[in-house]
This record gives structure tokens, C-alpha cells and sequence, in this order.
């Protein structure tokens, strides 16, 4: 059995992809939402809770799977570290597919300043003075508060009950809220910045499907910072930056 793990809107293209020649496929999504919009795909199983280390192990081995999709998020670290260690242990072909950068464009760029960690960014604000727009979500915004920052901040977040209460339940104040599903266009984030007289955006480097590329530029053409949290670094033995390469790649060797 083929374990996919989704987190990015292209793991829908792959499990479309891999459909074309199976449907033996151990499909793992973090939320409710994330099983939702797969009902019209083919698998045999559906999770769609997160799994810690003991469970994604016990799921891979009594489903006897023999490759793994990492399709999950550039940034969760976590389920990546954890189901590379498990097809290290279990002898499990892991693949990756990493969705590719936008900053490398962007390189020459001085309002675009990547930085390592939300601690960071303490520095970096310091000198910031007016409003800042994250939109680096809401899992993210303990981190904020914790910098202890003089600024006001404006939150960009999905809107979803779940998240509005955990937004309002950090003492966040409604109008420091824009709730909005993405990615969001150009011309969105030209106006919300103009709209929040925004002096500075953080995000985070989720590609060109995350949007990432519209955000940089409004922020660019109307002349602020734009800071990023980079990636971790992580040496993938096997890694694809292209949905139909890693699905030939199971094509070849998996049929």
C-alpha cells in the first residue's frame, strides 16, 4: 500500500495522479476539512486526525505500507522528521515532494529579508514602527505575542469558528482580525496593507501555491519590509519538486 500524506494543495493532484493506477492508497490529513475535499478520490483508508510518531507507525505497519508520499506542508516539521525515521526503521521507501521556493526570485531584493525563527524576528521588528500583518497563521500567533512587541498587529487567519475562538481566547481584539481563506491575490494584499496602514508583513515561504509570490510583491511595490521564516534545512535522500515526477517515480517502480 501506497501512505500519503497531505498538507498542500497539490497532494490532491498527486492522489488524482495515482488514482490513474491504483487505489490501494493509506490517505492522512491533519483536519476534517483536509478528508472533505478528497470525497470524490480514490483510497482505501482515510485518517483525518493528526498521528503522533506511535500511531503513523502503527498505521504503516499494519497496513503494510510499502511507500510513502510526503506531501505535507513545507513547514510541519514534525510529521516529516517523524515519517522519515519511520521508513528508516521499517525499511519504507520515502519520497518527498517539496514544494519550490519563491525567495530565490526575490534573492536581490533588501525589503525581503528571510530570518531563521519567530525569535528571531525580535530584532528585526524592533526597529519596525507602525502596524505589522502576519499571515504566517494562527498557530503562529503565541509566538507574536510572546515577542512582546510595541506594535499593533493585524492577524491574517482562516475563518474558521476554531480559529476565531483560539484568536479571541489569546485576548485578541476583533478588529486585529481579518479572517479569509487563501491563497489571497495581489491586489488583496496591496489593499489590506494600504487598508491597515501596514509597515511590515511576516509570512512564511509556502511557494507560489501558498501564495507567498502576491504578498511579496505588494509589499515590494509599495516599499516595506517583508520578512520570512525560512525552511529547515532537511537532507531528503529522495526529493521531488514536481507532482508527475513522483508519481511516474511510483509509477516505475511501485506497478
Amino acid at each position: 500500500m501506497i501512505a500519503l500524506i497531505l498538507g498542500t494543495s497539490e497532494g490532491k493532484n498527486i492522489l488524482s495522479m495515482l488514482n490513474k493506477f491504483t487505489e490501494d492508497i493509506f490517505v492522512s490529513t491533519a483536519t476534517a476539512y483536509g478528508g472533505e475535499i478528497l470525497k470524490n478520490y480514490k483510497y482505501k483508508i482515510l485518517n483525518t486526525k493528526p498521528l503522533d510518531k506511535a500511531q503513523l507507525f502503527e498505521s504503516f505497519k499494519e497496513n503494510k505500507v510499502h511507500t510513502v508520499v510526503d506531501a505535507s506542508h513545507p513547514y510541519a516539521f514534525e510529521i516529516t522528521k517523524n515519517a522519515m525515521e519511520i521508513c528508516e526503521e521499517l525499511g519504507i521507501d520515502y519520497l518527498r515532494y517539496e514544494r519550490p521556493s519563491v525567495l530565490e526570485k526575490y534573492k536581490d531584493e533588501k525589503l525581503i529579508i528571510e530570518v531563521e525563527s519567530y525569535e528571531a524576528l525580535r530584532e528585526s521588528l524592533k526597529h519596525i514602527e507602525g502596524n505589522i500583518l502576519n499571515t504566517t497563521g494562527s498557530r503562529n500567533i503565541e509566538k507574536l505575542i510572546d515577542l512582546k512587541l510595541n506594535n499593533r498587529i493585524i492577524h491574517r487567519v482562516l475563518p474558521s469558528v476554531k480559529v476565531m475562538e483560539e484568536c479571541l481566547n489569546l485576548g485578541l481584539a476583533v478588529e486585529d482580525i481579518i479572517a479569509i481563506k487563501g491563497p489571497v491575490s495581489y491586489e488583496l494584499n496591496y489593499a489590506f496593507i494600504k487598508e491597515y496602514k501596514v509597515k511590515a508583513v511576516l509570512m512564511k515561504d509556502s511557494g507560489v501555491q501558498g501564495g507567498t509570490e502576491e504578498k511579496l510583491k505588494a509589499a515590494v511595490d509599495l516599499g516595506i519590509p517583508a520578512f520570512v521564516i525560512g525552511r529547515k534545512a532537511v537532507n531528503y535522500k529522495k526529493v521531488f519538486y514536481s507532482e508527475k515526477d513522483i508519481v511516474d517515480y511510483i509509477y516505475i517502480n511501485c506497478s
